[in-house]
């Protein structure tokens, strides 16, 4: 071979090599696929065109190469236990890919791929062999097509054949398949030729051989009957990953000591003070850290924050494990945004939107770290006290204090588990994820971490395969245009006429109406013609620039072909243009005063109000929330202009416009300038002037995820209404608290609030004493098996008396259990305390477990004390009666 050849500039020598042969260089797409809601993550090249090989979305290319980043770390495709305990498993991996959309087949991607790999690579062309379908295990011929093709680069004694289990590729059970060839490499000096010997070659003996690349050749689609046919147009995939040709091409026998993750391992390994040699099997964590460092910057950078639900809940997994790896080779100070920060380093000149959203990246890895140091510590604690507390024999780790590690704790459910088998115990991981649904009925769904992304209805679809290019939005200038209907649907089924009374959505060759995208809500209005009328009621753009129509034909027949006026609801457009160009304001406002970290995470933009959700650990002091809002009324009282422009992508960068959400952004990108500050990638209709605005107040700022906050607004009149009623309620509040303005109202409201706190102390006082005042006299104290019980229904709302009230009784018991029941507002509380000679005998979290159920909850505890609440306050007289059966049971 040539020189060592690094990673990064096998990723340039790839696309370069296609781009001279007439391949359009994509972008990779985001790690969140776009209209697939079976993926949680992109896992490979040509996700981005699933939909173009099924012939939904047609490209201004035929011949298309990537360089895409993936991630398996969840779902059916979840190698996370193996990832840095191998040589090759990852979280994220970068996939080569060349593709062909009807245009050239079988023998240019074998030529192409030969050649690349041997004359641009130089890899020696006698440590390769290649494999194609058999025949085997599949409706479909040998590929001797494949095969013969192959002999002009390979001997037929390097030429393997296997079966579909090894060379046959299918999109899924039905559609686009067909054939594989792979291109593997030897580990020796020469492949030995073994083709014609069974057992023999990469399906049989993986450890003698690394597949480099995989060429799918799509020449069928599969129907539900397992019948194959030949497709009309038949294309080309292929996937090579990145780590494993520079594994090869530099030498090295690991994907972790390439170019690509050695920078990462070895920072991982200065920050914790370990040696720089190769420590062998302990290299293991630091791995595990590099690998997990990089997922979590290209995860972050794409917009998937740590939480606990679906993506991000993977993505917490992947930070939590690095972190806890870190924890055991000895960094026990914050140190993930470190190793993640030298990943937007590393891989910022070729993933630019790395480098865009560094500060971002680091905040929200920060936050990370903090939160789970903090829970881990408790959540261990918690780990090590039910441990202890397994009965003698036991080897199973109990399934509800797992859930009660995630639930409350944030402990991922498989970390609990490598816990566990630290110890020498199982865990049912599936049982736990189970309970942990159980208690969060309403996060059910998410749970389970499936996808969660709208498909594309195929009527969309088939209106776009028909019609691309032939719609022409005309909003940006006018609110009424006249436009012939192209296509028209009635309850989904398309038709070519609806009726008065019909709900009907169609499409025409020219609008105004604005479809729903980018957070701005859909126009309203209607669409009038010779005898028919159609009141509109929303507006969609399901994909491309397919704008439809959606309302109720209330005069006449809308037919196909028809000409039509249509006309946007005006005052209803004004007001979403000023809250769409609010949040521009509001977006530069938020990275002025919070910082640079700051990015949109969503949006909604209608007419009555904007909801900005954006990127912050922390929710925002009262004194920055009015900074933001002076800086956006500062903006709209300086009534710059608006200036829209289209540009190439790279201009726009140039001209310091914000990109959102990895879009599908064509040839030329729509920029929107309001004044000098505020520049933004955007497709929506805004203000002409930032004065047209009118009053910007925010209403409300909540936080809706970890690390993610939710600011709602409001502008123009709205802003003024909102001001209004506000001064109202205060005037009013100053009226009923005698106070002499509104600037008395605070003073006010303290020393009412001083006054009821000390009626609240004074009447929890005579409350416990109420409850514990009888307590050896008229209490009736049970004998069950030798122990004194001493249970009834108090009337203590407050759980601190409730505890107190427990307490004295325990003490004045001096042996034995207190079973406690109190309500308040209609809710039960139970307690349960024990004397502390009872300890191994009676465990308090046990038996107040065993009377939960009958006030319709949950509780749990230590040994000497628990607590629990239910919504069932009727039940606790119930709980109470069966308090003696129930320590009876634990007594034996």
């Amino acid at each position: 071979m040539q020189r060592p050849i690094r990673a990064h500039e096998i990723r340039s020598r790839f696309l370069n090599y296609f781009a001279a042969r007439d391949h359009a260089v994509v972008p990779s797409s985001s790690l969140v696929p776009a209209n697939d809601p079976t993926l949680l993550f992109t896992n490979a090249g040509m996700v981005q065109f699933k939909d173009t090989f099924l012939g939904r979305d047609p490209r201004p290319y035929k011949r298309a190469v990537t360089v895409q980043r993936c991630l398996r770390a969840g779902g059916k495709h979840n190698d996370l236990d193996n990832v840095g305990f191998t040589e090759r498993h990852h979280t994220l991996f970068e996939m080569l890919g060349n593709f062909s959309f009807g245009d050239y087949f079988k023998q240019d991607a074998i030529r192409w791929g030969w050649e690349f790999l041997t004359e641009d690579l130089g890899i020696p062309a006698d440590r390769l062999v290649v494999s194609v379908f058999s025949g085997e295990g599949e409706s479909a011929p040998a590929d001797d097509e494949a095969y013969e093709l192959w002999t002009a680069y390979v001997p037929k004694d390097r030429i393997y054949r296997f079966p579909a289990k090894e060379n046959f590729w299918a999109m899924g059970p039905t559609g686009p398949c067909g054939p594989c060839s792979e291109i593997h490499i030897f580990h020796g000096d020469k492949a030995p030729p073994d083709a014609g010997l069974a057992g023999r070659g990469p399906a049989h003996e993986d450890t003698r051989y690394t597949e480099l690349w995989n060429l799918v050749f799509m020449q069928y689609e599969k129907f539900d009957d397992g019948r194959l046919v030949p497709l009309p147009k038949p294309s080309i995939d292929t996937g090579a990953g990145l780590e494993r040709l520079a594994s090869v091409l530099e030498g090295v026998g690991s994907n972790y000591r390439t170019s690509l993750l050695t920078p990462l391992v070895d920072l991982a390994k200065r920050l914790a003070g370990a040696p720089a040699h190769d420590l062998g099997a302990g290299e293991a964590p630091f791995r595990v850290i590099a690998d997990h460092a990089r997922a979590t910057a290209f995860l972050i950078a794409d917009g998937v924050f740590p939480d606990r639900d679906t993506r991000p809940y993977v993505l917490r997994r992947i930070m939590r494990r690095a972190i806890r790896f870190g924890e055991k080779v000895g960094l026990e100070n914050l140190f993930f945004h470190e190793v993640c920060k030298k990943v937007v380093e590393e891989f910022g000149e070729a993933y630019p939107h790395l480098v865009e959203r560094a500060a971002t990246i680091d905040e929200v890895v920060r936050g990370e770290e903090e939160s789970f140091r903090r829970t881990l510590k408790r959540g261990l604690r918690l780990f090590e006290g039910a441990v202890a507390e397994l009965p003698a024999g036991e080897t199973a780790f109990p399934l509800g204090v797992a859930a009660e590690l995630y639930d409350t704790y944030g402990l991922p459910i498989d970390l609990t588990g490598i816990l566990s088998r630290e110890k020498g115990l199982t865990l049912d991981e599936e049982a736990v994820k189970q309970e942990v649904q159980a208690r969060q009925a309403a996060g059910a769904a998410a749970a389970n971490l499936g996808g969660g992304d709208k498909a594309i209805d195929n009527l969309y679809f088939r209106f776009k395969e028909r019609f691309a290019g032939q719609a022409t939005f005309t909003g940006y200038t006018e609110l009424s245009t006249r436009g012939s209907v192209l296509a028209l649907a009635v309850n989904g089924v398309e038709q070519t006429a609806a009726h008065e009374g019909d709900e009907v959505e169609f499409i025409t060759d020219a609008t105004p109406f604005y479809g729903e995208s980018g957070g701005q809500v859909g126009d309203t209005g209607i669409a009038e013609g010779d005898g028919v009328r159609v009141e509109i009621v929303d507006t969609l753009k399901p994909t491309g620039d397919l704008h439809v129509h959606r309302g109720k034909v209330t005069r006449g027949t809308l037919e196909v072909g028809r000409l039509v006026t249509l006309t946007v609801d005006a005052a209803r457009r004004a007001a979403i243009r000023r809250n769409h160009s609010a949040t521009h304001l509001l977006h530069h406002a938020l990275r002025a005063v919070l910082g640079t970290h700051v990015a949109q995470k969503g949006s909604l933009v209608a007419p009555d109000r904007l909801r900005f959700d954006f990127s912050h650990p922390r929710p925002i002091t009262p004194e920055q929330r009015q900074q933001i809002e002076r800086i956006v009324n500062e903006m709209t009282l300086a009534n710059a202009d608006t200036d829209t422009r289209e540009m190439s992508p790279g201009d726009a960068k140039s001209a310091g416009a914000i990109g959102l959400f990895e879009a599908k952004y064509g040839e030329q990108v729509r920029v929107v300038r309001i004044g000098s500050d505020s520049v933004e990638l955007c497709g929506g209709t805004h203000v002409h002037r930032a004065g047209d605005i009118g009053l910007f107040a925010i209403v409300s700022e909540v936080g809706i995820a970890q690390g993610v906050r939710r600011i709602e607004a409001v502008t123009g009149m709205n802003a003024l209404q909102h001001l209004q009623q506000t001064v109202q309620i205060l005037d009013r509040a100053a009226s009923e608290l005698h106070a002499s303005g509104p600037s008395d109202v605070l003073e006010k409201l303290g020393r009412l609030q001083a006054s009821a706190q000390k009626r609240e102390r004074e009447i929890a006082e005579l409350q416990r004493k109420l409850a514990v005042g009888g307590g050896g006299s008229s209490d009736t104290v049970a004998d069950v098996a030798g122990v004194k019980l001493l249970a009834k229904v108090v009337a203590v709302a407050d759980p601190k008396a409730l505890r107190e009230a427990a307490d004295t009784l325990r003490d004045r018991l001096g042996s034995g259990v207190i079973v406690l029941g109190a309500e308040k507002d209609g809710k039960a509380s139970l307690l349960v305390a024990v004397t502390k000679d009872l300890a191994g005998k009676v465990h308090a979290g046990n038996l107040i477990a065993a009377l939960a159920s009958h006030v319709g909850g949950r509780g749990g505890g230590r040994p000497d004390l628990a607590q629990a609440g239910g919504p069932n306050a009727a039940g606790l007289p119930a709980a109470i009666e069966a308090a003696g059966s129930a320590l009876a049971a634990q007594l034996g």
